[in-house]
């Protein structure tokens, strides 16, 4: 069941946003997420919270000067979703503005898993670095840590996920998640957290007078980098408080302006994208999965390497590579969401809907494409969700999605602690999180923690609920209104406007089977539509939960809503 409900807008707060100036729609709509001045829209560079907040900022940048001011070799290892892949390339990127010897590993999901692992360590010691840096992970890797010092090598943690209960061993850990660290922006993604350090590193180098001893190294402009921490803080889906506005918001007008690594450039081409017209929708649903397909199906470091890169030849080629591993992606996902439909139609309705959290496994299932899988699960049933695959030696590794109400990952280590030994890793955030378990022990899992999920997920959140910013008045079914809107910064914990009408159904008809395409009237307007997987056809009269977006056809660009919900016999 979905329910929609009306955000509450404070009437003075949408007029003091109107007196300084701002569209009275976004005035609205701002007002709606809680806004209250313009200041709060202020995305300046210079109105991002300052490095030396964020506890062991300082540490890590004199740690990495070290480094490479006595040429001392760095090895970052990275995590191999989009996440990881944008800050192992910043962290690149940067560092070798900055003069060190940098190279980077990622794992092979398949064949290592997800962390700094001790075998990933006895890899990584095969390059003889000096210094390991993880990006995007290594809060976890007690082991992994542990060996590296055995093995002679320093340790410099840079993460955002949630750390346990025990910290590993590291020479300095940088992550805004730790207790104590007073940084007010606790939603950084890893690559906020490693560009971060990025620009505390700088300011450390600058201290030293490095830039001006080094036989006229010029100093490099990190604001360059933008566009990849914009790329991989919309993709890991973190909440966007105003500090990771301002990094998407910079981000993106850097794109938009043609300012944009030779990668992105290249990824944007291959997705039919202009960058010119770039959106958090173009970074979340477009760039981002051809990203993410090289991790879930092949090897991260062809996207690394994309990012890296600043020949356009080769980015393109290596952009064509991702297109059509995603195209791949897609298929493999296809399969597997018609067969975990069949578990769930086998379980029947009923079952479906009293079940406080849904845990699915198949053999033949795909390691790289579970976590698409959950989500999708998740989307449909309105339930926490984890999806399994084979991982080998008796193994098997699920990936879940959350709904509000349920911290993930703290659900899982309640599971962990009444069931020693039950998990043998987990990990994540609040919405998402990963797990590894043996095959022969998923039944003890599906119910430990459907047992758990059914204790703390309250019965109001077990009811969708869409949250819209009320209707939309004639004047603003307009292209130029989906302009205004698709310009400003949405995303996780800032939603896009949704917007609720009643309409008259004047026509509709299937695409491909699973997309309705709708001609609607609302007064004297006519209005295109489109619902993709639509689960039934609706009657004449509708109320319908809409975004206002734009339709590009043979070059033609034209408003249209993107139905998200629909009620039958509205009116």
């Amino acid at each position: 069941m979905t329910r929609l409900r009306r955000r509450a807008v404070s009437p003075r707060s949408q007029w003091q946003l109107e007196q300084q100036g701002l569209h009275p729609l976004l005035a609205r709509i701002y007002a709606g997420r809680g806004i209250r001045t313009g200041g709060e829209l202020d995305y300046d560079f210079r109105s991002l919270l300052p490095p030396a907040g964020l506890t062991n900022a300082a540490a890590a940048a004199v740690l990495l000067a070290d480094h490479i001011t006595r040429q001392r070799k760095i090895l970052i290892v990275a995590d191999y979703d989009c996440d990881g892949a944008t800050a192992c390339a910043v962290g690149v990127r940067a560092l070798r503005a900055f003069g060190a010897r940098v190279d980077y590993l990622v794992p092979n999901r398949f064949t290592y898993g997800y962390g700094l692992s001790a075998d990933i360590v006895e890899l990584a010691a095969a390059a003889a670095p000096d210094l390991l840096l993880t990006v995007d992970n290594g809060i976890a890797s007690i082991d992994g840590v542990k060996r590296a010092r055995q093995l002679g090598m320093a340790t410099l943690i840079t993460d955002h996920h949630l750390p346990g209960d025990e910290l590993p061993g590291a020479d300095c850990i940088v992550n805004p998640n730790l207790a104590g660290c007073d940084f007010a922006s606790k939603a950084l993604a890893g690559v906020g957290v490693i560009f971060y350090v990025m620009l505390a590193l700088r300011s450390e180098l600058r201290r030293r007078g490095w830039f001006a001893e080094a036989g006229g190294r010029s100093e490099p402009n990190l604001a360059a980098l933008l566009d990849l921490v914009a790329l991989g803080t919309i993709a890991d889906v973190v909440s966007l408080d105003h500090n990771n506005r301002v990094l998407v918001s910079q981000g993106l007008r850097r794109i938009r302006e043609g300012r944009l690594t030779a990668g992105l450039r290249a990824l944007f081409r291959a997705a039919g994208r202009n960058p010119a017209q770039a959106s958090s929708v173009d970074l979340g649903f477009m760039i981002g999965p051809r990203l993410n397909a090289a991790g879930r199906l092949a090897d991260m470091s062809l996207g690394i390497e994309c990012l890296i890169t600043d020949d356009a030849g080769r980015a393109m080629n290596i952009a064509q590579q991702l297109d059509a591993l995603n195209r791949e992606r897609r298929e493999i996902e296809s399969g597997m969401q018609e067969q975990a439909s069949q578990q769930l139609a086998d379980w029947g309705a009923e079952m479906c809907s009293e079940a406080a959290a849904v845990s699915l496994f198949d053999p033949t299932w795909h390691q790289g494409v579970v976590g698409i899988l959950a989500a999708r699960i998740k989307e449909k049933l309105h339930r926490p969700a984890f999806a399994f695959a084979r991982a080998g030696d008796g193994k098997i590794r699920g990936s879940g999605r959350s709904i509000p109400g349920l911290h993930l990952r703290d659900a899982l280590d309640l599971v962990s602690k009444r069931s020693p030994g039950l998990l043998l890793r987990f990990g994540g955030h609040a919405m998402a999180a990963g797990v590894s378990l043996r095959e022969s022990d998923f039944a003890l899992f599906s119910e430990s923690f459907a047992r758990v999920v059914d204790e703390w997920l309250a019965p109001a959140d077990r009811t969708r609920t869409l949250e819209t910013d009320g209707g939309l008045e004639a004047a603003h079914f307009s292209l130029a209104t989906a302009r205004l809107l698709a310009a400003e910064v949405w995303g996780q914990g800032f939603p896009a406007p949704l917007f609720e009408d009643e309409f008259l159904v004047e026509s509709q008809r299937i695409l491909k089977e699973k997309h309705l395409k709708l001609r609607l009237r609302k007064g004297t307007q006519i209005l295109d539509a489109i619902q993709f997987n639509f689960e039934q056809v609706p009657g004449r009269h509708i109320r319908a939960a809409y975004r206002l977006a734009i339709n590009e056809y043979n070059g033609v660009e034209t408003p249209q809503l993107m139905i998200e919900h629909i009620e039958t016999g509205a009116g």
